[in-house]
């Protein structure tokens, strides 16, 4: 797609910040206007827009199309985003610990099993931890506290909570970076301990790195969409 705008600016409107083109109103790809809750996040994606050459490319806007996700596709389907979103704590990536070889296992317990911890005061919501690949069952109980947790995010907040557990094959990851407690570099480390072993054990192929780029960069948009919603 071909730019065809010169001038990008962010205003405020009824329902909280527009984005605007040559005076324009930006809409999502379901045509609805794109507005945010935040003047911050509005520059921000002005600013996405503002960067474009004369070809421009979605890719290289990660806090429009969470914005246009959210208005398009969490606030219409919220329920369901918020059920797929809570249903990782089942099968939570930092429950599911190595048995071999020592230093991977020293490694997963010394970063994980302190988001446990901290999930479980946090929320009331403890998690058993297996070995293995088997699944464990998690208590009914904590499996509601972290469905409430999640259904507490409003749409904006929820969809960057959706692409950084999705990001990180973790909720318990995605809550902390949502917190506070991690940044987004901790928590890609955090979601990677396995996959970076192996590298350090075997290297990695170019397909992977690019993999594994793209995981980080999803992360740091949706820690940067959180940071800007704040105000």
């Amino acid at each position: 797609m071909r730019r065809v705008y010169s001038a990008t600016a962010a205003r405020p409107v009824e329902a909280g910040w527009g984005v605007f083109l040559d005076g324009r109103p930006l809409r999502t790809p379901a045509r609805r206007e794109l507005t945010v809750p935040s003047r911050r996040l509005a520059e921000a994606i002005a600013a996405e827009w503002d960067a474009q050459a004369s070809e421009i490319r979605p890719e290289r806007m990660p806090l429009t199309r969470l914005a246009a996700t959210a208005l398009d596709r969490t606030a219409i389907a919220r329920d369901k985003v918020v059920a797929d979103v809570a249903n990782y704590a089942g099968t939570d990536l930092v429950c599911y610990r190595a048995e071999a070889p020592p230093a991977l296992v020293a490694r997963q317990e010394a970063a994980w099993q302190p988001l446990i911890d901290w999930a479980a005061g946090r929320y009331d919501a403890g998690l058993a931890v297996t070995a293995g690949i088997l699944p464990t069952p998690q208590s009914p109980a904590s499996l509601k506290a972290f469905a409430a947790t999640v259904a507490s995010f409003d749409d904006f907040r929820l969809t960057a909570l959706q692409a950084a557990t999705a990001a990180c094959g973790s909720l318990v990851i995605a809550l902390a970076l949502a917190e506070g407690r991690l940044d987004a570099d901790a928590a890609f480390a955090a979601s990677q301990i396995d996959e970076t072993f192996q590298v350090e054990a075997w290297g990695e192929d170019a397909e992977a790195m690019k993999r594994r780029a793209l995981l980080a960069d999803d992360i740091k948009a949706a820690e940067r969409f959180l940071q800007l919603l704040a105000g």
